[in-house]
């Protein structure tokens, strides 16, 4: 169970803004598609979690932005599972160029909810365990 996942991407003319370069927006989009297929990739797709009644909301993100990515830039986001407590999760995130050049840098706060009520819920080990810590 690999403990890091990279998302390849190439950047879109659609996630370019009025000054020519990707739009802060684009990065939180970037990461929860990393996210998503990070869970996928280790037996957890969004369906697994609908059907047991459970979701990942986000508490927070913090983005510290480095350098511009332009159109046509080839990007890997790297994500990883830094901390996981009762009820939430600490996801961090390195956006780089193919050539390694870091773009930004981040982390996402989760909370875990049951689905009838948008309650918090312990995680189930099941999940907990589908994911590697790395650790600072």
């Amino acid at each position: 169970m690999p403990a890091r996942f990279e998302f390849p991407l190439t950047v879109a003319l659609d996630d370019i803004d009025r000054l020519g370069h990707v739009n802060n927006i684009v990065y939180i989009r970037w990461m929860q598609d990393a996210a998503v297929a990070h869970s996928r990739e280790q037996g957890w797709p969004m369906s697994r979690y609908q059907e047991a009644g459970f979701s990942w909301v986000v508490r927070s993100h913090f983005i510290e932005y480095r350098v511009p990515a332009f159109e046509g830039d080839q990007v890997i986001v790297h994500t990883w599972v830094a901390d996981m407590q009762k009820v939430s999760s600490r996801r961090r995130f390195e956006i780089r160029r193919l050539d390694g050049t870091l773009l930004a840098k981040a982390e996402t706060h989760w909370a875990f909810v049951r689905n009838s009520d948008q309650r918090l819920t312990r995680i189930p080990d099941e999940v907990a365990s589908a994911f590697v810590i790395v650790s600072d």
